[in-house]
């Protein structure tokens, strides 16, 4: 029996690899003639191409191609030495392309994952990306975690000149940044206005990915106005599908009239290479935090002492709007605010600035932060279903002030999304109002979703502390000094405590 079963072992062995080798040569025979299909499909699609079609695309490849060429010669390579901190990092080997020391890794993946250096063998960390030449007298705009905490930068031209570089200014909250290199007659890419960019438009990436200069992409815009990405503090992303990768940090998007359009920033990843999105800093808020940084060094930012919130359907219902992308709602205004002083409430709905629509709350607070402080705003607003107009005269952000008024980061960083009750989910869900805010989004993988908070529950307080509104639950987290949240969190008729470690 015994014996049986080997000789039925080794006969299945061979069978198997027989049938494997089997499969390997059926596959090779497919593909083979798959490409000879296609050879044969090319051929033919050539054949049946007139002589007007075969030129309308050798036009279009030339045109790419000039625009490249034009560009090139402004994109730089941007080389940073930072001091090296190595404790407690991951040691990674075997990165000829200087891919973990580049800057846009160590921003989506966290400290953690940077290569561990030996201070004996590398004292200074090396980080790379890319810039782009605004003027012939050798300023370049890069983003600011590019250049951050950098002990020396150095630029690398076209050409093959490498120039120091000296930090003119940085805004960490938009990562936008200017340098400057000495000398005159640079190759100056003109600018061109993102605000006219549409959905759809051919653009083009150009910069350094993994270290390899001067790569060219080609690619179209896929979204505009994208916000609450979590990367800055102030959002308003063009989404392109051009081929964007490390490196590729603060190169330029430029249009097919060869205009930079928007500064390369960012990726969508889950391997930390490029999977189809990637974002651009619009060049307008890129030209409009130059200005300021050249002209004082520093940012300044426009104020409007508001807490705001998204219109749902359930908000647009109650206060007689016909759908929820008609306004913006302001939950609270700050005590001598500039909104305050105008005669703004609590309750009102923006429904337009300065005779444009106002439907995002990530657009209006970009638009007010980019305003300088003395602006005149004329508002309508919507109250007690009435229209009205509204002036404002904007003032000048305060950090410590914004602190009390911004949604809180750590909100974010929990994972969690919540809005007031309404009398409809109060009475679907079973609960009553002033109770409490509900869960409306949980982020996979959060802090929240790991403490097992799900949409539709209910928070009724934070580290004791009663919330009954969305004001109320963010002051609650902003004024936490704990390391621990304890949320009080009802389902139906049950409740639970629920504690979340912050730091």
């Amino acid at each position: 029996m015994v014996i049986r079963q080997k000789i039925q072992a080794i006969t299945g062995h061979y069978a198997d690899k027989n049938r494997a080798m089997l499969f390997k040569n059926s596959l090779c025979l497919l593909l083979t003639l798959i490409a000879v299909l296609l050879l044969q499909g090319q051929t033919a699609l050539s054949a049946n191409l007139s002589d007007q079609d075969l030129a309308l695309l050798q036009r279009t490849s030339k045109a790419f191609a000039t625009i490249a060429k034009e560009v090139t010669p402004g994109v730089v390579a941007v080389q940073v030495e930072k001091t090296a901190d190595t404790g407690g990092m991951m040691q990674f080997h075997g990165d000829p392309f200087g891919f973990f020391d580049d800057p846009l890794f160590e921003h989506f993946f966290g400290p953690q994952f940077r290569p561990k250096r030996s201070p004996r063998n590398q004292p200074k960390a090396m980080g790379q990306g890319s810039g782009f030449i605004i003027s012939r007298d050798g300023y370049i705009l890069t983003n600011n975690h590019v250049v951050d905490g950098a002990d020396t930068i150095k630029v690398k031209l076209a050409d093959g000149r490498e120039l120091k570089a000296k930090l003119i200014g940085a805004d960490p909250q938009s990562d936008v940044a200017v340098i400057k290199i000495e000398g005159n007659n640079f190759h100056a890419l003109p600018l061109g206005d993102s605000d006219k960019l549409e959905v759809g438009e051919w653009v083009i990436a150009v910069g350094n990915p993994f270290g390899l200069q001067h790569t060219v992409t080609v690619g179209v815009v896929s979204a505009k106005g994208r916000s609450r990405i979590g990367i800055n503090d102030y959002e308003d992303f063009i989404q392109t599908d051009a081929a964007i990768n490390p490196g590729n940090s603060g190169g330029p998007l430029v249009n097919i009239q060869g205009e930079v359009v928007g500064m390369s920033t960012a990726i969508f990843s889950r391997s930390g290479g490029y999977m189809g999105i990637g974002f651009a800093i619009p060049i307008n808020m890129a030209k409009s935090i130059k200005d300021q940084l050249l002209d004082s060094g520093k940012v300044t930012r426009g104020w409007l002492g508001v807490i705001i919130q998204e219109v749902d359907e359930d908000i647009a219902q109650s206060f007689g709007l016909k759908n929820a992308k008609e306004g913006v709602l302001i939950a609270e205004v700050a005590k001598d605010s500039p909104a305050e002083k105008a005669g703004l409430k609590d309750g009102d709905i923006i429904l337009d600035m300065n005779g444009v629509k106002t439907t995002d709350v990530g657009e209006l607070r970009n638009k007010i932060a980019l305003m300088r402080p003395n602006t005149v705003v004329k508002f309508t607003i919507l109250r007690d279903g009435k229209q009205m107009p509204v002036s404002v005269t904007i003032g000048e952000q305060n950090p410590a002030k914004m602190a009390k008024l911004d949604t809180p980061k750590l909100i974010k960083d929990i994972g969690i999304t919540v809005q007031n009750l309404t009398p409809e989910l109060a009475e679907q869900f079973g609960y009553k109002m002033g109770q409490g805010v509900i869960i409306t989004d949980v982020e996979p993988g959060s802090l929240a979703a790991q403490a097992g908070l799900r949409p539709g529950q209910l928070i009724e307080s934070v580290n004791q502390k009663p919330v009954k509104n969305q004001v109320d639950f963010h002051k609650a987290i902003a004024s936490s000094d704990k390391n621990t949240l304890v949320l009080k969190v009802r389902s139906g008729t049950m409740s639970r405590f629920v504690a979340i470690r912050i730091r």
